[in-house]
């Protein structure tokens, strides 16, 4: 694999299991490039490890005063100097590829993750982990895999430099032989402590990027109460927390450092010491102590590696955990569905509570709970947020969502929740969305009753006459709520699916322009099924059939007019009552029933 060939036609299923197995798996998937960086590493620190053996031979030369020695020895540098140009040059290109195409991997793997699992994915993993999964998290995993090849290039070349070693000059190799593992393994016993506190911050620091997530998206809100103050402390101390967690993982990966120096200056003493004694007796010639002195000092360049491998392991790791968590979340039906591809007609219905949408009608859904109401929202949509064992996929025209594939549910079924995002970007692109082709943008927009957010637009647009090529800023946050709930429905009118559910979609507008709203949805949506969950009587007066759903059943269908009258349930939701005055006008109903009872009883008496 190429960048040039990114994105993945597929990227795999993950194994999800743990963040090793994560990490195992894309090394697997990633073995070409893994072997073709090993490779070229290999030549790269083989070339450098050359060297040293290059330069003691020309110093004997020199000593003997042999000229075709040095020839043959000038030669030798000049090649071991083209075998780590072309090698550093190659590996790093290949370690490069490698990491980006781990990090594509992963990206493209959280993406249809979170297509799969769509606004379930949000309850079940905080906004701000996914953020900090997307991000951080990926380029440390990336990070990890290209290292893998480079660390074991270098282990394969300290084994064939000790081995080299002892054949040339055992004396000496053998102090080499001993050193090497020692310093390769000395910092052992400091890892899982510098591990615990590399995760220790990655914690804190997920915490924090929720934190400051959640702080911006309630900014508005925050300002509107006066708390921007108490939660820009609260960012404070996790800021501090992470910066305290940071610092305590430093200090140990720079004691890991400090041992990686002194340990080989320590070897390379023990090696000079002995060497000079050896050559003083004559055992060795000045040429093989200069050679065995520059192979222990070049020995350093691919130690590095084994600190750098283990550094990359212990910030992946959490990495990969936080990654294997989010990739590990199923949805509660199968993507691929049980039915073939297509999408149905006919009723809307919920077994669970009795709900029934008829095909062609404008439902409204009355629920006290406004949570209970989004699940319900959810299940109508054929993507329930969990599985519970029993049978609680909804029915479209007697088939059930959850054995369509996911596609082909979507496309009959469209939720919008109450909290809908617009991406930044603009107007026409946010409204460039997958659609019947029989409404066109204008309508929805004069449905939705967007012309003042229109204008608001091209005003924040400078050199923008098109309110269509406005741009609208990330998240819509330089509108109102009630703004963003109109672009947001207006989008959702444009797409024209068969069934659309919307749940309070009207809850942040005044009550003049909800009323236009609800004459402007039936309009649009004749012939077409619309669920809106709401309890604002503006639209629940448009609706054709008034469902009441209290304790996940449904108690009361009718009209609005009529239920308002004859069902207190359905008025202490609809009207905000409270429950002494829903007491109250039961009890004043009850003795108006026994006066009408007792005035019967006197007209027949009478008679």
């Amino acid at each position: 694999m190429q960048i040039q060939d990114l994105p993945y036609p597929d990227p795999g299923v993950p194994d999800a299991r743990s963040g090793p197995r994560f990490l195992w798996w894309l090394g697997r998937n990633q073995l070409g490039g893994q072997l073709k960086a090993l490779a070229w590493g290999l030549l790269h620190f083989l070339s450098v490890s050359g060297l040293p053996f290059c330069v003691g031979l020309a110093v004997q030369a020199v000593v003997e005063r042999s000229g075709a020695r040095l020839a043959l020895t000038g030669g030798l540098l000049l090649l071991c100097g083209v075998g780590v140009a072309l090698g550093d040059t190659m590996l790093h290109r290949a370690a490069v590829t490698n990491w980006i195409t781990a990090a594509a991997r992963v990206q493209q793997l959280l993406a249809r993750r979170t297509a799969e699992l769509g606004s379930a994915l949000t309850r079940r993993v905080a906004a701000g982990e996914v953020v900090a999964v997307s991000t951080g998290d990926v380029e440390k995993i990336g990070w990890f895999v290209e290292a893998v090849s480079r660390f074991s290039a270098a282990a394969l070349t300290v084994v064939a430099v000790c081995v080299g070693l002892l054949v040339y000059q055992p004396a000496l190799g053998v102090v080499v032989a001993v050193g090497v593992p020692v310093l390769a393994l000395a910092v052992l016993p400091l890892l899982p402590r510098a591990t615990r506190r590399a995760d220790t911050q990655r914690d804190k620091a997920g915490r924090a990027t929720e934190l400051a997530s959640d702080t911006v998206a309630g900014l508005r809100v925050l300002r509107g109460i006066g708390g921007e103050e108490l939660f820009l402390e609260r960012y404070r101390t996790a800021s501090q927390e992470v910066r305290t967690a940071a610092v305590r993982s430093a200090r140990m990966w720079s004691l890991i450092s400090a041992i990686q120096v002194l340990l080989p200056g320590l070897l390379m003493i023990a090696v000079v010491w002995r060497g000079v004694h050896l050559a003083r007796e004559g055992r060795i010639a000045v040429g093989e102590l200069v050679t065995v002195y520059s192979a222990v000092m070049l020995l350093t360049y691919p130690l590095r590696h084994f600190e750098e491998i283990a550094m990359a392991y212990s910030f992946s790791r959490p990495s990969a955990r936080r990654a294997a968590r989010v990739l590990s979340l199923e949805r509660a039906t199968e993507s691929g569905g049980s039915r073939e591809a297509g999408v149905p007609d006919g009723d809307l219905y919920d077994p669970r509570t009795g709900l029934l949408a008829p095909a062609g009608r404008l439902t409204a859904v009355v629920c006290g709970d406004p949570d209970a109401a989004g699940v319900l929202a959810e299940r109508l949509g054929g993507h329930p947020a969990e599985q519970t064992g029993q049978d609680v996929s909804a029915l479209l025209g007697g088939v059930p969502l959850d054995e369509l594939p996911l596609d082909s549910a979507r496309t009959a079924v469209l939720v919008q929740d109450k909290d809908p995002v617009l991406l930044s970007g603009s107007l026409r692109e946010l409204l460039d969305v997958p659609a019947s082709g029989s409404v066109a943008a204008g309508d929805a927009l004069a449905a939705a009753q967007c012309g003042d957010v229109l204008d608001a637009l091209v005003q924040g647009s400078p050199g923008t006459e098109d309110p269509m090529d406005a741009r609208i800023t990330e998240r819509g946050r330089s509108l109102s709520g009630g703004q963003r709930q109109r672009l947001a429905l207006a989008r959702s009118l444009i797409t024209d699916p068969p069934v659309l559910v919307l749940d309070e979609p009207t809850s942040a507008v005044d009550s003049h322009t909800e009323a236009r709203i609800a004459e402007g949805v039936r309009k649009l949506r004749t012939g077409r099924t619309t669920v809106v969950f709401t309890s604002s009587p503006l639209l629940l007066d448009h609706a054709d059939r008034v469902v009441l759903v209290h304790e996940g059943e449904v108690a009361a269908v009718g009209l609005h007019r009529d239920l308002v009258h004859s069902e207190p349930r359905y008025r202490a939701v609809v009207t905000r009552e409270t429950d002494a005055e829903t007491a109250a006008l039961a009890e004043l109903e009850e003795l108006n029933d026994m006066d009408e009872m007792n005035t019967l009883e006197g007209i027949e008496e009478s008679a």
